[in-house]
Protein backbone atom coordinates (compact mmCIF):
# COMPACT_ATOMS: atom_id res chain seq x y z
CA UNK A 1 0.00 0.00 0.00
CA UNK A 2 1.06 3.61 -1.13
CA UNK A 3 -0.07 6.39 0.91
CA UNK A 4 0.62 9.96 0.41
CA UNK A 5 -1.17 13.48 1.36
CA UNK A 6 -2.20 16.25 -1.10
CA UNK A 7 -2.41 20.05 -0.65
CA UNK A 8 -6.05 21.28 0.08
CA UNK A 9 -5.59 24.24 2.35
CA UNK A 10 -4.82 22.94 5.58
CA UNK A 11 -1.84 21.95 7.64
CA UNK A 12 -1.96 18.61 7.48
CA UNK A 13 -3.54 18.18 3.93
CA UNK A 14 -5.67 15.67 2.47
CA UNK A 15 -4.87 11.75 2.27
CA UNK A 16 -4.92 9.87 -0.77
CA UNK A 17 -3.77 6.28 -1.52
CA UNK A 18 -2.01 5.83 -4.59
CA UNK A 19 -1.45 3.20 -6.74
CA UNK A 20 1.54 1.38 -7.30
CA UNK A 21 2.69 2.91 -10.33
CA UNK A 22 2.51 6.23 -8.99
CA UNK A 23 -0.05 7.08 -11.80
CA UNK A 24 -3.30 7.62 -9.98
CA UNK A 25 -4.31 8.91 -6.65
CA UNK A 26 -8.04 8.68 -4.84
CA UNK A 27 -8.94 10.58 -1.26
CA UNK A 28 -10.60 8.34 0.78
CA UNK A 29 -12.14 10.97 3.43
CA UNK A 30 -14.84 8.67 4.70
CA UNK A 31 -11.71 6.39 5.55
CA UNK A 32 -9.30 9.01 6.78
CA UNK A 33 -9.21 12.71 6.34
CA UNK A 34 -5.10 12.59 7.34
CA UNK A 35 -2.64 10.16 7.85
CA UNK A 36 -2.24 10.75 11.45
CA UNK A 37 -6.04 9.96 11.75
CA UNK A 38 -5.29 6.12 10.26
CA UNK A 39 -2.34 6.29 12.49
CA UNK A 40 -4.31 7.03 15.62
CA UNK A 41 -6.69 3.96 14.55
CA UNK A 42 -4.31 1.86 12.70
CA UNK A 43 -5.74 -1.58 13.32
CA UNK A 44 -9.34 -0.50 12.54
CA UNK A 45 -8.66 1.99 9.51
CA UNK A 46 -4.88 -0.26 7.45
CA UNK A 47 -7.17 -2.67 6.00
CA UNK A 48 -9.94 0.01 4.32
CA UNK A 49 -7.12 1.65 3.14
CA UNK A 50 -5.37 -1.73 1.63
CA UNK A 51 -8.78 -2.65 0.32
CA UNK A 52 -9.17 1.02 -1.29
CA UNK A 53 -5.87 0.91 -2.48
CA UNK A 54 -6.25 -2.86 -4.33
CA UNK A 55 -9.10 -1.07 -6.28
CA UNK A 56 -7.16 1.50 -6.91
CA UNK A 57 -4.19 -0.07 -8.51
CA UNK A 58 -6.86 -2.90 -10.12
CA UNK A 59 -8.78 0.26 -12.06
CA UNK A 60 -12.10 -0.29 -10.25
CA UNK A 61 -11.83 2.92 -7.72
CA UNK A 62 -14.33 5.39 -8.64
CA UNK A 63 -13.00 9.40 -7.96
CA UNK A 64 -9.21 8.23 -9.11
CA UNK A 65 -7.21 11.50 -10.37
CA UNK A 66 -3.93 11.55 -12.07
CA UNK A 67 -0.89 11.53 -9.67
CA UNK A 68 0.48 14.68 -9.31
CA UNK A 69 3.84 14.58 -7.21
CA UNK A 70 4.30 18.15 -7.24
CA UNK A 71 1.10 19.03 -5.50
CA UNK A 72 2.03 16.51 -2.47
CA UNK A 73 3.13 17.52 0.88
CA UNK A 74 5.34 15.14 3.20
CA UNK A 75 3.20 11.93 3.63
CA UNK A 76 3.16 13.24 7.62
CA UNK A 77 3.38 17.11 7.15
CA UNK A 78 3.71 17.70 10.79
CA UNK A 79 4.53 15.05 13.30
CA UNK A 80 4.11 14.22 16.80
CA UNK A 81 8.16 12.76 17.02
CA UNK A 82 10.89 12.56 15.02
CA UNK A 83 13.95 11.14 16.23
CA UNK A 84 17.06 10.44 13.63
CA UNK A 85 19.62 7.66 14.33
CA UNK A 86 23.05 7.00 13.07
CA UNK A 87 22.54 3.88 12.11
CA UNK A 88 25.36 3.13 9.62
CA UNK A 89 28.59 3.25 12.18
CA UNK A 90 30.91 3.12 9.30
CA UNK A 91 29.71 6.57 8.14
CA UNK A 92 30.53 7.92 11.45
CA UNK A 93 33.65 6.17 11.71
CA UNK A 94 35.04 7.80 8.68
CA UNK A 95 34.03 11.45 9.30
CA UNK A 96 35.57 11.00 12.68
CA UNK A 97 38.52 9.95 11.09
CA UNK A 98 38.80 12.58 8.80
CA UNK A 99 39.55 15.02 11.50
CA UNK A 100 41.77 12.65 13.53
CA UNK A 101 38.81 12.03 16.39
CA UNK A 102 38.92 8.46 17.49
CA UNK A 103 35.75 6.64 17.71
CA UNK A 104 34.27 5.42 21.07
CA UNK A 105 34.01 2.10 21.10
CA UNK A 106 30.45 2.16 22.43
CA UNK A 107 29.20 3.82 18.73
CA UNK A 108 29.23 0.05 17.62
CA UNK A 109 26.61 -1.10 20.39
CA UNK A 110 24.42 1.91 21.30
CA UNK A 111 23.02 4.14 18.82
CA UNK A 112 23.40 7.50 18.44
CA UNK A 113 20.16 9.49 17.99
CA UNK A 114 19.00 12.96 18.20
CA UNK A 115 14.85 14.76 18.49
CA UNK A 116 14.71 17.16 15.48
CA UNK A 117 12.19 19.38 14.28
CA UNK A 118 8.80 17.80 13.11
CA UNK A 119 6.19 20.85 13.31
CA UNK A 120 7.07 21.79 9.71
CA UNK A 121 8.75 18.96 7.47
CA UNK A 122 9.44 19.60 3.74
CA UNK A 123 7.09 18.63 0.36
CA UNK A 124 9.19 16.58 -1.46
CA UNK A 125 9.50 18.85 -4.90
CA UNK A 126 9.73 22.16 -2.47
CA UNK A 127 11.92 24.62 -2.67
CA UNK A 128 14.36 24.47 0.63
CA UNK A 129 15.73 27.98 1.81
CA UNK A 130 18.59 28.34 3.97
CA UNK A 131 19.98 31.81 5.25
CA UNK A 132 23.58 31.42 3.64
CA UNK A 133 25.70 29.35 1.97
CA UNK A 134 28.81 29.73 4.50
CA UNK A 135 26.53 27.59 6.44
CA UNK A 136 27.53 24.17 4.35
CA UNK A 137 24.62 23.13 2.92
CA UNK A 138 24.63 19.73 2.83
CA UNK A 139 22.01 16.25 1.66
CA UNK A 140 21.62 13.54 4.16
CA UNK A 141 19.87 10.73 2.05
CA UNK A 142 17.95 8.39 4.42
CA UNK A 143 15.02 5.93 5.01
CA UNK A 144 12.66 6.25 8.07
CA UNK A 145 9.70 4.35 9.47
CA UNK A 146 6.24 5.36 10.77
CA UNK A 147 5.29 3.21 13.51
CA UNK A 148 1.94 3.21 16.01
CA UNK A 149 1.52 3.91 20.02
CA UNK A 150 5.13 2.19 21.15
CA UNK A 151 5.20 1.12 24.71
CA UNK A 152 8.15 2.10 27.23
CA UNK A 153 10.96 -0.74 27.32
CA UNK A 154 9.68 -2.20 23.69
CA UNK A 155 12.17 -5.22 23.50
CA UNK A 156 13.98 -5.52 19.80
CA UNK A 157 11.90 -8.84 18.91
CA UNK A 158 8.63 -6.76 19.55
CA UNK A 159 9.26 -3.92 17.84
CA UNK A 160 9.20 -4.67 14.48
CA UNK A 161 5.75 -5.18 14.95
CA UNK A 162 5.35 -2.03 15.62
CA UNK A 163 6.67 -0.90 12.28
CA UNK A 164 3.84 0.71 10.11
CA UNK A 165 5.18 2.59 7.00
CA UNK A 166 8.58 3.59 5.27
CA UNK A 167 9.91 6.57 3.97
CA UNK A 168 12.22 8.49 2.24
CA UNK A 169 13.82 11.27 3.91
CA UNK A 170 16.60 13.79 3.22
CA UNK A 171 17.69 15.03 6.68
CA UNK A 172 19.41 17.93 5.06
CA UNK A 173 22.55 19.17 7.44
CA UNK A 174 24.77 22.87 7.81
CA UNK A 175 27.55 21.41 8.64
CA UNK A 176 29.60 24.37 9.18
CA UNK A 177 27.21 24.98 12.27
CA UNK A 178 27.77 21.82 13.38
CA UNK A 179 31.09 21.96 15.64
CA UNK A 180 30.26 24.88 17.60
CA UNK A 181 26.60 23.27 18.61
CA UNK A 182 28.34 19.98 19.46
CA UNK A 183 30.82 21.51 21.29
CA UNK A 184 28.28 23.63 23.94
CA UNK A 185 27.27 20.09 24.92
CA UNK A 186 23.70 20.17 24.04
CA UNK A 187 23.02 18.76 20.50
CA UNK A 188 21.94 19.68 16.99
CA UNK A 189 19.33 22.62 16.52
CA UNK A 190 20.42 25.57 13.85
CA UNK A 191 22.79 23.28 12.15
CA UNK A 192 19.96 21.13 12.20
CA UNK A 193 16.66 22.85 9.37
CA UNK A 194 13.71 21.55 8.43
CA UNK A 195 13.47 17.85 7.13
CA UNK A 196 12.23 16.68 3.20
CA UNK A 197 10.18 13.67 2.51
CA UNK A 198 8.96 12.10 -0.97
CA UNK A 199 5.79 11.36 -1.63
CA UNK A 200 4.51 8.50 -0.51
CA UNK A 201 4.75 6.45 2.51
CA UNK A 202 4.80 2.59 1.97
CA UNK A 203 3.75 -0.46 3.96
CA UNK A 204 7.00 -3.03 4.59
CA UNK A 205 4.95 -5.25 1.92
CA UNK A 206 5.07 -3.04 -0.90
CA UNK A 207 9.19 -4.14 -0.49
CA UNK A 208 8.68 -7.69 -0.88
CA UNK A 209 11.95 -9.56 -0.18
CA UNK A 210 14.07 -6.15 -0.41
CA UNK A 211 12.49 -5.51 3.10
CA UNK A 212 13.85 -8.31 5.76
CA UNK A 213 15.85 -7.98 8.78
CA UNK A 214 13.79 -4.64 9.91
CA UNK A 215 16.30 -2.96 6.64
CA UNK A 216 15.18 -2.21 2.83
CA UNK A 217 17.92 -3.84 0.63
CA UNK A 218 17.86 -1.32 -2.07
CA UNK A 219 20.47 1.02 -3.35
CA UNK A 220 19.21 4.91 -2.47
CA UNK A 221 20.01 6.89 -5.67
CA UNK A 222 21.04 10.47 -5.16
CA UNK A 223 21.58 13.18 -7.80
CA UNK A 224 23.21 16.55 -7.40
CA UNK A 225 22.60 18.90 -10.48
CA UNK A 226 21.13 15.72 -12.46
CA UNK A 227 24.75 13.69 -12.05
CA UNK A 228 24.88 10.65 -10.07
CA UNK A 229 25.96 11.19 -7.28
CA UNK A 230 25.57 8.03 -5.03
CA UNK A 231 23.66 4.57 -4.66
CA UNK A 232 25.06 2.68 -1.69
CA UNK A 233 22.52 -0.07 -0.47
CA UNK A 234 20.79 0.73 2.90
CA UNK A 235 20.39 -3.20 3.84
CA UNK A 236 24.22 -3.22 3.66
CA UNK A 237 26.33 -1.60 6.24
CA UNK A 238 23.46 -0.57 8.50
CA UNK A 239 24.76 -1.78 12.20
CA UNK A 240 21.51 -1.01 13.94
CA UNK A 241 18.05 -2.08 12.42
CA UNK A 242 14.86 0.18 12.57
CA UNK A 243 13.77 -2.61 15.45
CA UNK A 244 16.91 -1.77 17.60
CA UNK A 245 16.67 1.60 16.92
CA UNK A 246 12.96 1.52 18.32
CA UNK A 247 14.48 -0.48 21.09
CA UNK A 248 16.88 2.11 21.80
CA UNK A 249 14.61 5.14 21.57
CA UNK A 250 11.90 3.64 23.94
CA UNK A 251 14.15 2.59 26.53
CA UNK A 252 12.90 5.73 28.89
CA UNK A 253 9.74 6.75 27.13
CA UNK A 254 7.11 5.67 25.26
CA UNK A 255 6.18 6.83 21.27
CA UNK A 256 3.01 7.49 20.02
CA UNK A 257 1.51 6.84 16.96
CA UNK A 258 2.86 8.48 14.21
CA UNK A 259 6.13 8.79 15.58
CA UNK A 260 9.08 8.74 12.61
CA UNK A 261 12.51 7.55 13.14
CA UNK A 262 14.96 7.93 10.70
CA UNK A 263 17.82 5.75 9.47
CA UNK A 264 20.76 8.63 9.60
CA UNK A 265 22.60 8.78 6.43
CA UNK A 266 23.14 5.72 3.87
CA UNK A 267 26.48 4.25 3.81
CA UNK A 268 28.70 1.20 2.40
CA UNK A 269 32.12 0.32 3.90
CA UNK A 270 32.57 -0.05 -0.71
CA UNK A 271 32.70 3.46 -1.62
CA UNK A 272 32.33 2.65 -5.20
CA UNK A 273 28.66 3.00 -4.79
CA UNK A 274 29.10 6.92 -3.72
CA UNK A 275 27.36 8.41 -0.81
CA UNK A 276 24.36 10.07 0.36
CA UNK A 277 25.91 13.20 1.95
CA UNK A 278 29.03 15.60 1.10
CA UNK A 279 30.55 15.20 4.24
CA UNK A 280 30.84 11.78 3.69
CA UNK A 281 33.16 12.40 -0.11
CA UNK A 282 34.36 15.40 1.77
CA UNK A 283 36.15 13.17 5.04
CA UNK A 284 37.40 10.81 1.88
CA UNK A 285 39.24 13.53 0.34
CA UNK A 286 40.06 14.57 3.73
CA UNK A 287 41.97 11.03 4.52
CA UNK A 288 43.57 10.69 0.76
CA UNK A 289 44.89 13.92 0.09
CA UNK A 290 44.96 15.76 3.13
CA UNK A 291 42.25 18.12 2.09
CA UNK A 292 38.54 18.31 1.13
CA UNK A 293 37.86 19.56 -2.92
CA UNK A 294 34.14 19.11 -3.14
CA UNK A 295 32.20 21.88 -2.34
CA UNK A 296 28.94 21.92 0.03
CA UNK A 297 25.84 22.55 -2.02
CA UNK A 298 25.08 26.43 -3.42
CA UNK A 299 22.04 28.42 -3.89
CA UNK A 300 20.70 27.09 -6.74
CA UNK A 301 21.86 23.38 -6.84
CA UNK A 302 18.72 21.08 -7.32
CA UNK A 303 19.13 17.22 -5.29
CA UNK A 304 16.79 14.70 -6.23
CA UNK A 305 17.19 11.71 -4.26
CA UNK A 306 14.96 8.15 -5.11
CA UNK A 307 14.79 4.97 -4.71
CA UNK A 308 13.55 2.01 -7.13
CA UNK A 309 12.55 -1.67 -6.51
CA UNK A 310 13.93 -4.86 -8.66
CA UNK A 311 11.17 -4.13 -11.44
CA UNK A 312 12.96 -0.60 -11.86
CA UNK A 313 10.21 0.97 -10.66
CA UNK A 314 9.94 4.28 -7.98
CA UNK A 315 9.29 3.08 -4.86
CA UNK A 316 8.13 6.53 -2.71
CA UNK A 317 8.27 8.72 -5.43
CA UNK A 318 11.05 11.37 -5.52
CA UNK A 319 12.75 14.22 -3.67
CA UNK A 320 13.70 17.06 -6.44
CA UNK A 321 14.58 19.94 -4.54
CA UNK A 322 15.93 23.29 -5.56
CA UNK A 323 18.34 24.76 -2.32
CA UNK A 324 17.44 28.66 -2.19
CA UNK A 325 18.57 31.52 -0.14
CA UNK A 326 16.21 32.55 2.54
CA UNK A 327 14.14 35.73 3.49
CA UNK A 328 13.04 37.18 6.11
CA UNK A 329 9.45 37.58 6.62
CA UNK A 330 7.77 39.75 8.89
CA UNK A 331 4.59 37.71 10.50
CA UNK A 332 3.29 41.29 11.55
CA UNK A 333 1.89 42.33 14.66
Amino acid sequence: MKLATLRNGTRDGQLVVVSRDLKWAMPVPSIAPTLQVALDDWPRISPLLHEACDHLTEGHANGALPFDQKAALAPLPRAHHWVDGSAYVNHVELVRKARNADMPPSFWTDPLVYQGGSDDFIPPTADVPVPSEDYGIDLEGELAVITDDVPMLTAVDEAAGHIKLIMLVNDWSLRNLIPAELAKGFGFYQSKPATSFAPCAITPDELGAAWRGCKVHLPLVSHINGKLFGRPNAGVDMTFDFAQLIAHVTRTRRLGAGAVIGSGTVSNYDRSSGSSCLAETRALEQIADGKSTTPFLRFGDRVRIEMFGHDGASLFGAIDQQVIAAVARSTGG
